[in-house]
């Protein structure tokens, strides 16, 4: 049975033989290593990410697509991250 509102199907089990769920299996634990090393090397994510939560739980907007499009496309953006990772970098010296 279809469930309309997320656009998936129920789990087929047997659509996948033994070598191809290996394959995903290795391919899925590959993507999480992967991405895990981004973030790790990228400490900037964390900062725009939280910045951002943080702003959408101070300021509690209505329209929350509207107001991440604004936040992420604000050209002072770049230079607001900067200035809080040099206070990161500062603080843990």
């Amino acid at each position: 049975m279809v469930d309309v509102r997320s656009g998936l199907e129920n789990l087929d089990v047997g659509s996948l033989h033994t070598k191809q769920l290996d394959q995903l299996l290795a391919f899925k634990i590959n993507t999480k290593i992967n991405n895990e090393k981004y973030l790790r090397a990228h400490t900037e994510i964390e900062v725009l990410l939280s910045g951002f939560l943080r702003d959408v739980l101070m300021q509690r907007p209505e329209n929350i697509r509207e107001f991440a499009a604004d936040y992420f496309t604000n050209p002072e953006l770049p230079k607001k991250i900067q200035q809080q990772m040099m206070e990161k970098l500062n603080q843990a010296s």
